[in-house]
């Protein structure tokens, strides 16, 4: 994982000598092409953008719980972009922080992780449940290129008015459509379609989610009349 602190001179672009984490790092992982997954002790400006995050969330998980503001404020300082109503429980885990992007409207649940080695965007209106990690960061499966520590990122996308349940894996590349429902336990290897509940590992369609829904809630409770809509 880029996490991984070491003197990696392999990580950085000859063409760039500024030693920016956005030039010399971070862009290099949005490629989705192989490189050593390990930061540069000698280059302090990415050093800094790396323990600034790990920094911010170690504040962000000590605070009580009555300091919702306070916890606000360090997230509009962790991702670039975040919308309005977005509410993460502590403990809350990621790698760079910068790499995540954050619609209106968001709630996550303890213990949300984050491998945000590439972009994550995540839609409207989305839920998270507890323990549910979203990881961009992929290793080679032949143990002598394992060996030398490389690693390749591939981008997350959420759309809007997503729920993912307890415990689920969202694994690098996948693209979960708009409205569809991830089941608690899943490993989600591919994308899955918009609209639709899908579970299992790994993670397959199950059926569509339709006029049944809207008349059910669970199992046979029916959804009450004040709460339905046109």
């Amino acid at each position: 994982m880029a996490g991984n602190v070491r003197d990696a001179g392999k990580l950085r672009d000859a063409g760039d000598s500024q030693g920016a984490c956005e030039k010399s790092l971070l862009e290099q992982m949005k490629t989705g092409e192989l490189y050593v997954g390990t930061v540069e002790l000698d280059e302090p400006e990415l050093m800094q953008k790396f323990y600034r995050c790990k920094d911010l969330l170690y504040d962000f998980n000590l605070t009580r719980y009555s300091e919702l503001e306070k916890r606000t404020a360090i997230l509009r300082e962790v991702f670039p972009e975040m919308g309005e109503n977005v509410y993460i429980e502590p403990p809350f885990y990621a790698n760079w922080g910068c790499n995540v992007h954050v619609g209106n409207n968001f709630y996550a649940n303890f213990g949300l992780t984050v491998v945000d080695d590439a972009d994550i965007f995540i839609g409207n209106d989305v839920m998270i449940a507890p323990h549910v990690t979203l990881a961009t960061a992929g290793h080679p499966l032949d143990p002598d290129l394992r060996k030398q520590v490389l690693q390749f990122n591939m981008p997350i996308h959420i759309g809007n008015n997503v729920w993912i349940g307890a415990h689920a894996v969202v694994l690098p590349g996948v693209t979960i459509g708009d409205n569809s429902v991830i089941g608690a336990g899943s490993i989600v290897t591919k994308d899955i379609p918009a609209g639709v509940l899908a579970l299992g590992s790994p993670c397959h369609v199950v059926r569509e989610i339709g006029e049944h829904d809207r008349e059910f809630y669970y199992k046979e409770r029916r959804v009450p009349e004040r709460w339905r809509y046109s």
